[in-house]
């Protein structure tokens, strides 16, 4: 019989973007956010979703629309994590939880936008999710590289208990 009392999760809600009203939206700028700078966090997402929107033909919701579709192009579905075996380590294919597979694909996007050599966070940002909606940029090859090592290790997928 179980000693201790069984830990439930709970999640602080952090409710909706003031602009689109979107949770994913919120939570984005709250990952872009540095040292408490919310409103200049704010201005980099809003400066990249106006790019967008301006490239899907000035519609709000084509803009929305784009926007999620690129973020769901660089959300992996499976990564690998290090389990100690009799002495070996070994790197074992598992699948990824929701909560952190966006969380994953936020920082790839904000990772891969920071490395990017155009003239603002916000340009940079919003041509890494133009990217990454057709399936290139580093924010996509991030995942495709972690799916390749997933698939690489899939012989150790037996140790995943």
């Amino acid at each position: 019989m179980a000693r201790r009392k069984k830990v439930t999760t709970y999640r602080r809600d952090i409710g909706v973007d003031e602009r689109y009203g979107s949770e994913l939206i919120q939570k984005f700028i709250n990952v872009v956010m540095w040292r408490g700078k919310k409103n200049i966090a704010r201005n980099i997402v809003y400066d990249a979703l106006d790019q967008l929107i301006k490239k899907a033909g000035g519609d709000k919701e084509k803009g929305l629309k784009f926007f999620h579709d690129a973020f769901n192009q660089v959300i992996p579905s499976v990564e690998v994590r290090a389990r100690r075996v009799g002495g070996s380590v070994y790197q074992i294919p598992m699948e990824v939880e929701t909560g952190r597979a966006r969380s994953l694909a936020m920082r790839w996007l904000i990772q891969a936008a920071a490395t990017r050599s155009d003239k603002t966070m916000g340009m940079r940002l919003a041509y890494e999710l133009l990217e990454a909606k057709e399936g290139r940029g580093n924010a996509v090859k991030k995942k495709i590289d972690v799916h390749k090592m997933a698939e690489a290790n899939r012989a150790f997928s037996h140790y995943a208990w």
